[in-house]
């Protein structure tokens, strides 16, 4: 396999670019070497200086990012599986809450358990940091459920539990939820207890 030819490979595993689009990339970083340079600094980055908070489980580039570190927070906890949920939920501007990562749902056939997320980390918050309400921002489908099912029983009785409300389609990612979509639910969203 040539040079090339393993570029396009390489590029075409990242999620969104088929063979089309990776040779597309990599034949205009070809003819730009300043900008395949700026991309090589970016991924180097993100490799060496980039890590997880030790507090939410966010991508964080210190120790604690900056959400946790925002005295201006309030005490609400936002459970999300994945950092990407995060920046989804940023960005529409509504929440001034903290999050909680949890670096994956609950799947049985891919042999995921709760034991293999941040859910003890996240009874261990609620109950050392008092938060008076944990919304389950979980994707709708059967992983999504099946996780706000456990971390709802479980967190039973510590803090009040809501979910997001109805508006966001039913084996919908959210990453993929317009901010419109996602303001609403949140705005919107129901107690569970």
């Amino acid at each position: 396999m040539d040079i090339i030819e393993e570029a396009i490979e390489a590029f075409s595993q990242l999620p969104g670019i088929g063979p089309k689009s990776a040779k597309r990339i990599v034949y205009s970083l070809i003819s730009s070497p300043q900008k395949g340079k700026r991309i090589e600094g970016a991924i180097e980055r993100l490799s060496n200086d980039l890590t997880f908070c030790k507090i939410c489980g966010n991508v964080s580039d210190g120790e604690v990012c900056k959400i946790c570190s925002d005295p201006n927070r309030e005490n609400t906890i936002c459970v999300v599986g994945k950092p990407l949920d995060v920046m989804s939920f940023e960005k529409t501007g509504v929440y001034r809450g903290k999050y909680h990562v949890l670096g994956g749902l609950i799947d049985p056939l891919s042999g995921i358990g709760p034991q293999d997320l941040r859910i003890a980390e996240l009874k261990k918050r609620v109950e050392e940091e008092k938060a008076p309400e944990v919304i389950l921002a979980l994707d709708s489908t059967v992983e999504g459920e099946a996780t706000s099912t456990f971390i709802s029983s479980l967190l039973r009785g510590s803090a009040k539990i809501s979910r997001l409300a109805s508006g966001i389609p039913v084996g919908s990612e959210l990453e993929y939820t317009d901010q419109l979509t996602l303001s609403k639910a949140l705005t919107d969203r129901m107690r569970e207890n």
